[in-house]
């Protein structure tokens, strides 16, 4: 296997995978305050995302890829608010369990994971432009 299509492959899954990351993480904050809609319903649940290694068949090497996204079980928060129509018998709704704080720092943190993993494929690409123009 060229390596130098082992380092495209690597850094494409990445951008692939960290790419998925940062839609689950826009659709979080995009939920991020909402609210049951009436009593006894939940409001929007946080998803997370699990990455896996894969073997790609193909080429040989180790890539990464999505294993699954799923719903975050911890508890919603409440939020005293008598006047809205999901308010319970006390008064409190339940909101997302989404911290906005946190989607921000994971969208950064998949952010400059996408932009090294696109680095590195700038990269790649470049020194295999530059063997071509040796060989010419």
């Amino acid at each position: 296997m060229d390596p130098l299509k082992s380092i495209l492959t690597i850094s494409a899954s990445g951008m692939l995978a960290q790419g998925e990351r940062l839609k689950v993480v826009s659709e979080n904050v995009a939920n991020a305050s909402s609210t049951a809609m009436s009593p006894g319903e939940d409001p929007y649940r946080r998803k997370t995302i699990t990455f896996e290694e894969l073997l790609d068949s193909e080429s040989g090497v180790s890539t990464v890829g999505v294993s699954s996204i799923d719903r975050d079980d911890s508890d919603f928060s409440l939020r005293f608010e008598p006047s809205h129509p999901a308010a319970d018998e006390q008064g409190f709704i339940k909101v997302s369990n989404v911290s906005p704080i946190m989607e921000m720092a994971n969208m950064r943190e998949a952010s400059r994971s996408y932009e090294a993993n696109m680095n590195l494929f700038e990269a790649a690409r470049r020194m295999r432009s530059q063997v071509i123009d040796l060989l010419k």
